[in-house]
């Protein structure tokens, strides 16, 4: 091989290095000015989340005493399907490691469903946060009402009465119930008392350790209940091997005993009536 040859295979694997190595610098310096990806975090999980948070790129404001101080502007978003009047939680900063670097505070109030807000959110940490961890504040300072739930120790006079919560069995009294945030409706129902129901309100602020007592009428009427579902309330006229009479509304009606599934007789008071005496009349004179 001549030297010019050798020369010229010098200066191109030459130049094909420096084209490599500029391309390279040049990838380089596009992926740093490329914006970091948002941090999206779904709570409290992924299959059914309430919120989503988006926090976009922590930019350094300052440092002090080996501290940055980071801002990140966050999207929220209400996705459930109940307003949200206040929510509050802690941000965890972790690093690539999983190593928390710091935390702050992350507040927000009034957010209807499927609404939207952006704040920002400042926080001190030792570094700039690779992922992120959310921890609500389970008090009366912010935990997302739609999932939060109250005890509430729910009796009844006479004691063992089934008890529903918005038309859902929860057993019999006594019995504690955790209920939402918003108004409910509890009712019960005991053989040989009439079914009542009452409204119960929990308010955002309200904390653990109530109770609510309801005491249940005595029947007015007998009632009957027929295996087709309906309950009938009036006097029970009569009841034989065969069928039940009862009087509804001044109304006689009459039911093979198939047709019962249940009869409920009201305890009645009965009053001696006094004897009528009729006064024999004189006897005509002879």
């Amino acid at each position: 091989m001549s030297e010019d040859l050798r020369i010229c295979s010098r200066r191109a694997l030459m130049f094909v290095i420096l084209l490599l190595c500029a391309l390279a610098l040049a990838k380089d310096k596009k992926e740093k000015e490329k914006p970091d990806a948002p941090i999206i975090m779904l709570w409290p999980d992924q299959s059914s989340p309430t919120l989503k948070l988006t926090f976009e790129k922590f930019a350094q404001l300052g440092s002090y005493n080996g501290q940055l101080s980071l801002e990140s502007h966050v999207l929220v978003e209400n996705m459930s399907g109940k307003r949200v009047p206040l929510a509050s939680f802690t941000v965890y900063l972790l690093d690539k490691d999983k190593v928390r670097i710091g935390n702050g505070t992350l507040s927000f109030s009034d957010l209807d469903p499927g609404q939207m807000a952006k704040l920002a959110f400042q926080v001190r940490s030792l570094g700039v946060p690779a992922t992120l961890s959310l921890v609500a504040h389970n008090d009366a300072e912010g935990v997302p009402t739609s999932l939060k739930t109250v005890p509430l120790k729910v009796i009844s006079v006479p004691p063992g009465a089934t008890l529903k919560v918005d038309g859902k069995d929860q057993g019999v009294t006594p019995a504690t119930v955790r209920l939402t945030v918003g108004n409910h409706i509890l009712g019960f129902s005991e053989d040989g008392y009439a079914s009542g129901t009452t409204p119960v309100e929990i308010k955002p602020d309200e904390g653990p350790g109530g109770s609510i007592t309801f005491e249940l009428g005595g029947l007015s009427r007998d009632e009957i209940e027929l295996r087709d579902g309906r309950v009938l309330h009036g006097d029970v006229l009569s009841v034989t091997m065969t069928a039940v009479s009862i009087r509804v509304d001044g109304v006689d009606q009459t039911f093979e005993r198939n047709q019962v599934r249940k009869i409920t007789l009201v305890e009645r008071e009965t009053v001696q009536q006094p004897a009528v005496v009729q006064p024999i009349p004189p006897s005509p004179k002879q």
